[in-house]
């Protein structure tokens, strides 16, 4: 968890005397997506204390005026308002309509007051543009769905957007990933509150796992935002994602940008949401997977083909991205695919044809400038590594540590 968060600990904040921890006010908004808006309305609005799950009681408010229409044309009309929010100790934003566009300021002004009256404020996937736009994350460290998240770098760069976590709890403000994550986040909450056996109970009842492993990094897509698409950097991304079987680091990108490396660092953040090292090792590993999937490499030769100075430093970064090593991955990969998919690479080319001199296919180029966790002694060169017999597996001598719950983040203790 980042330790630069300015927000007060939980545990010394005191809610309001009108307020109570077990009231639980969800905003929703006109062109809000029903599946995310129903997610805290299923978790903290159906009576499940025949389950052993404790009861919440439920405010739908409308954060404008109504009705609110949503997915497939329907037409919600919320028995509460913007008044309501006050006896809350728990606001949920479940979506926004739009990630380009500011929500209604007396929305913004309600959770401001919410927040400042010791109210735990929530944000499931864009929701996280509603909190940012209140001003309630900056300095903070904060997630939104993968696809949205340079977005958020961009327009709110105070917010320390990390998009390879399926959510992110700071205490007081929690944010998620997209949909499926908003539950993840909501079954956090009742783990927070009422501990594993209730959360676990609630998972049951709703049939999903009560602790989902693994963050974001296997969902992203290979194609970069609208962001960058028509920027200088776009140029250097393109020349990156064709060479990563070449030795090169992010100096050498900064040199092609001609900036500084400090610059090139600021820049590049601004426009994906994404460190240049973690970006550039997250490209690594997803070609290393193209490999494993579609060749028949050994894990040394894929090393070597994807830039990485050792199968160790491969190893490493893929169980941490993908949350297994590269021969259980490809064991795993094989035995859910016919044989005659596994030797076809994209457009039909087999994977021993694709070494370090074949062009890049389009659709590797057009890569997702979301990062992946990156350590500091992380490594981007290509030595050529030690040869290994084709087939043969290495053994795993890397395997790097995990939050206390994999997927998620949370604020430190103490």
């Amino acid at each position: 968890m980042s330790q630069d968060s300015t927000a007060v600990p939980e545990a010394a904040r005191k809610l309001s005397g009108r307020r109570r921890r077990e009231i639980v006010a969800v905003l929703l908004f006109s062109g809000g997506p029903i599946f995310e808006s129903s997610i805290p309305l299923s978790v903290f609005g159906i009576d499940r204390q025949d389950a052993g799950v404790p009861r919440y009681r439920l405010l739908v408010c409308a954060g404008e005026d109504g009705p609110l229409r949503t997915t497939g044309g329907l037409e919600l009309t919320a028995p509460y308002g913007l008044e309501a929010m006050s006896r809350a100790g728990t606001v949920v934003v479940p979506a926004w309509r739009s990630i380009t566009s500011p929500p209604p300021a007396e929305a913004l002004e309600a959770l401001r007051r919410a927040h400042e009256e010791g109210a735990r404020i929530v944000g499931l996937c864009t929701g996280a543009f509603v909190l940012a736009a209140a001003g309630l994350l900056d300095g903070r460290p904060a997630t939104t769905h993968w696809m949205y998240a340079p977005t958020l770098a961009k327009r709110y760069p105070s917010v320390h957007v990390d998009p390879r976590e399926l959510f992110v709890d700071d205490g007081d403000v929690l944010t998620s990933a997209g949909t499926a994550a908003g539950i993840d986040l909501c079954l956090h909450i009742v783990r927070t509150d009422h501990g594993t056996e209730a959360a676990g109970a609630l998972a049951r009842r709703l049939v999903v796992p009560p602790r989902r492993s693994g963050g974001q990094e296997r969902y992203l897509d290979r194609s970069l935002p609208e962001e960058i698409g028509a920027d200088p950097l776009a140029e250097v991304v393109a020349w990156a994602l064709e060479h990563l079987h070449e030795q090169f680091d992010v100096e050498t990108l900064a040199a092609r940008a001609y900036m500084s490396r400090r610059t090139f660092d600021r820049r590049f953040r601004s426009l994906t949401g994404s460190a240049p090292l973690q970006w550039l090792i997250t490209q690594r590993v997803l070609q290393a997977q193209r490999l494993l999937e579609t060749s028949d490499y050994s894990v040394d030769e894929v090393a070597g083909r994807c830039g990485f100075r050792s199968p160790v430093a491969l190893r490493g970064h893929f169980r941490r991205q993908l949350g297994s090593s590269p021969a259980a991955y490809r064991a795993a990969y094989r035995a859910r695919r016919p044989q005659s998919e596994i030797h076809s690479g994209p457009s039909g080319l087999s994977g021993a044809a694709q070494g370090p001199d074949s062009p890049v296919p389009q659709q590797a180029r057009r890569t997702a400038a979301a990062s992946t966790s990156a350590g500091p002694t992380a490594t981007t060169s290509a030595t050529p590594p030690a040869g290994q017999e084709p087939g043969k597996p290495s053994s795993d001598v890397y395997a790097p540590g995990r939050p206390t719950l994999p997927g998620q983040r949370e604020r430190p203790v103490g």
